[in-house]
């Protein structure tokens, strides 16, 4: 069966694991590379010598033999680059954010709706043997009717990223758009049943007295009607990554944990324990889990999606959402204020 071919922007820290994920993942084959430097050209390049890299993404755009694009990038960049791929009729799957203003977010899905193309989020924990077993035990019943979620992340700080640009407003948006995002996210799918999001409360302080802007504790009340609500809290004043989701339901508990030297581990330790009201247990699951593992996951599901027509794990719409509850919960923090979360999702 043919091939779906990949092209990938972007060669970073993140990049290069994207272009592992895709030379490996049966069914994808990576034909392209687009990078900004000399040196990840060049790394490109001597990783994967049967991939064409291009130090113009614009020239990659112009092949013909180019399925899909896999953006991989700083988040200022996601809106402009992402319009041009859909521009040149390929899939997209980008990286999280979506964007960074929710009228870019709503452009780029009028705009794949109207080339007829798929376009992927990269939200892939929901790919996860760990945070999706939760989502699928919640969904069969496991807790009764979800009421509370806690996803809390402990961790070391972040990474400069390529020319600084994570510790830049104007590049990076704000910190609760590169990382909270994705436990919004997670959030927001575990208490589906609960309907839409309504309020975001939140707060967060930062250990540098020169950049308060930088905020390396952060923490947020989500709540939906009928009172279910979640707390997404993050710090990044810590060591190592250290991940954790509890979910408590009408009859039942969840607790899984993920613990790692580093977000990008390959040999972690995980687990997931459910109580049903009476007992407790181990819940065993069908493989190793962690970011590096999801992605491949994920390469894999982008296969399937253009070659099947089969779902993409988060849409367009998926990643509305999650920049709506980041822009809100930065405007909660900004005023000290509880946000209504109907002036966020009114779509155009």
């Amino acid at each position: 069966m043919k091939p779906v071919r990949f092209g990938l922007i972007g060669y970073g820290a993140w990049g290069s694991h994207h272009a592992r994920a895709i030379a490996q993942t049966a069914g994808a084959e990576l034909v392209a590379v687009a990078a900004q430097s000399a040196a990840t050209c060049e790394a490109a390049r001597t990783a994967h010598p049967g991939a064409q890299v291009y130090d113009d993404y614009r020239a990659l755009l112009a092949r013909t033999d180019v399925d899909v694009v896999d953006v991989v990038l700083p988040s200022h960049l996601h809106s402009e680059v992402s319009r041009a791929v859909l521009d040149a009729g390929k899939h997209l799957l980008l990286e999280k954010p979506m964007a960074l203003e929710l009228a870019h977010c709503d452009a780029l899905i009028g705009l794949a709706r109207a080339k007829g193309k798929r376009l992927a989020i990269g939200h892939e924990l929901r790919l996860s043997s760990l945070w999706g077993k939760v989502k699928e035990m919640v969904a069969a019943g496991a807790v009764g009717e979800p009421l509370y979620v806690l996803v809390e992340l402990w961790r070391r700080p972040y990474r400069q990223g390529s020319g600084g640009w994570r510790y830049d407003l104007g590049r990076v948006g704000s910190w609760i758009l590169e990382e909270p995002i994705h436990f919004f996210d997670l959030a927001r799918w575990y208490l589906a049943s609960a309907g839409d999001p309504k309020t975001v409360y939140a707060r967060a302080n930062s250990r540098q007295p020169d950049h308060p802007e930088l905020h390396d504790n952060f923490s947020a009340m989500m709540t939906f009607a009928g009172g279910a609500y979640a707390v997404i809290s993050q710090t990044l004043a810590a060591f190592e990554h250290h991940q954790t989701a509890k979910l408590t339901g009408t009859r039942g508990a969840l607790w899984a944990r993920w613990s790692g030297a580093l977000d990008r581990d390959f040999h972690p330790t995980f687990g997931l324990k459910y109580w049903d009201g009476n007992q407790v247990a181990d819940i065993p699951l069908d493989k190793v889990t962690g970011e590096v593992y999801e992605l491949e996951d994920e390469i894999a599901m982008m296969v399937r999606a253009v070659r099947d027509g089969g779902a993409v794990a988060a849409d367009g719409a998926d990643g509305r959402w999650s920049v709506a509850l980041c822009l809100a919960a930065q405007r909660s923090v900004e005023t000290g204020r509880v946000v209504d979360l109907a002036e966020f999702l009114r779509a155009p």
